[in-house]
């Protein structure tokens, strides 16, 4: 008989909310927890993990029902952790009222989860944690692309926004750091990469530095094996007409441009506390929309207190006029230490699910609108895999694109290609030019060309 002196090894379950920022968050802790083998089934899982968003109330919302419902069907002597952004900025409320869970972290100890594990207990560190070049992340969701954090926290002081009370003032890595990140990925064999923060235009203000991105984009385009990158979530009052065009004249960065407004007018963006005129906001779009092969998001607030039926009017026909790539919409609700809350201009909900629904509708058609214009096009695109919807049609991405937000393109999976006079087989995480026959939907459907 053979004897085995091998731990039995233990799975873990981990559930990543909100954002992408928290999923590069919840990427670290799967690298401290490497000894646990990974299971979709929580209700056998040793260890589960809820890595929380307390964004907005629908995401608050969302983060105590999942913390629950795991609860609900986890094992009796199985680990439940609550971490992340709700976590933290609930901290005393949330460890009296939920006796449920065994550990809470909040945002500073995704590198100390394995010991608080291992150690059953709760830690909130009021540092905030950067990213450096010694974690050790497990990329999920994709064998080609990452997502590589900036900076945490945030200088800006909008009237909605509760994020600095709980992450803190900006904290940017250093350049050196996040070379050595993204080289370290290249040489793991990604190649496309998103490169987020909450303000990512102030990037390494906080250092003393004003073009931060601007040198971020230079040592990138350094660096063989990056084949696509991309910027999101910048800020209008840190975005220079400098940086677009270094974005623009980049080989490696692709012309997306993703850029929040929340708002038009010059009253409501002054009780916004934005921090740019409209006219000021007008040519940082005309100038991004100017770009060769340029693709514009944004975001709106609709029913912010303050917000007249003249403003939102105003707001409508800017966005039936600008005709954005892609763009969504909030519906206002009260954050706790936010200005915006305590502001006696409220509009009633009734009003703000309306205007709401109205400028969706509007979203809806400029994307449509944008989406009828790659019909007969021909352009690079990665394939990511078998699609959802059909077992002979795999799922594309546009590399302009950013992932899981921009779209879905299909292509007929039994397709071969001509390579080096060979016929060759499609290959998932690949990059290849491809032609668009049609949109059925809001699906662009293509054929591969090169």
């Amino acid at each position: 008989m053979k004897f085995t002196t091998d731990k039995p090894t233990k799975s873990l379950h981990l559930v990543s909310l909100g954002c992408t920022k928290n999923l590069v968050d919840s990427e670290i802790m799967l690298g401290k927890l490497k000894e646990y083998e990974i299971t979709n089934d929580a209700s056998n899982a040793d260890v589960i993990i809820v890595n929380t968003c307390g964004f907005i109330d629908s995401a608050k919302e969302e983060s105590i029902n999942t913390i629950l419902n795991l609860h609900d069907e986890r094992k009796e002597e199985s680990v439940l952790v609550m971490a992340g952004c709700l976590s933290e900025r609930y901290k005393e409320e949330l460890q009296k009222e939920l006796p449920e869970i065994d550990i809470f972290t909040g945002v500073g100890d995704y590198d100390k989860i394995d010991t608080l594990v291992n150690e059953k207990r709760s830690a909130f560190t009021d540092e905030v944690f950067l990213l450096n070049e010694e974690n050790d992340r497990v990329i999920t969701g994709s064998s080609y692309h990452a997502y590589v954090k900036l900076s945490e926290g945030c200088n800006q002081s909008c009237s909605f926004c509760a994020i600095p009370s709980f992450k803190g003032k900006l904290h940017s890595r250093t350049l050196e750091s996040l070379v050595k990140e993204v080289k370290n990925l290249v040489s793991n064999g990604y190649s496309d990469f998103s490169f987020v923060s909450q303000d990512s235009s102030s990037f390494l203000r906080d250092l003393g530095i004003k073009d931060g991105l601007e040198q971020l984009i230079e040592e990138v385009e350094k660096i063989d094996g990056v084949k696509t990158a991309r910027i999101l979530y910048l800020y209008p009052s840190t975005t220079t007409l400098s940086l677009i065009d270094k974005i623009a004249d980049s080989k490696k960065f692709v012309n997306y441009f993703d850029m929040p407004l929340q708002h038009i007018t010059p009253s409501m963006l002054k009780i916004m506390k934005r921090g740019k005129g409209v006219e000021q906001l007008n040519e940082l779009m005309n100038h991004m929309k100017s770009k060769p092969n340029s693709f514009v998001r944004t975001t709106f607030i609709a029913g912010h207190p303050g917000e007249t039926q003249e403003d939102f009017e105003i707001l409508c026909k800017y966005l039936e006029e600008f005709k954005f790539d892609r763009a969504n919409v909030f519906s206002y609700s009260d954050e706790e230490g936010t200005s915006a809350a305590s502001l006696e201009e409220k509009i009633p909900q009734e009003l703000i699910d309306s205007r709401a629904e109205a400028l969706g509708e509007i979203i809806s058609k400029t994307t449509q609108e944008s989406l009828e214009k790659d019909v007969g096009k021909e352009f690079e695109v990665y394939i990511d895999g078998e699609s959802q919807e059909h077992e002979y049609l795999l799922s594309a991405r546009k590399t302009l694109w950013a992932p899981d937000i921009d779209g879905e393109i299909y292509i007929n999976d039994n397709e071969l290609f001509e390579e080096n006079g060979e016929q060759q087989q499609l290959k998932f995480g690949h990059k290849y030019t491809v032609k668009v026959t049609e949109l059925v939907g809001d699906k662009l459907l293509a054929t591969v060309i090169a």
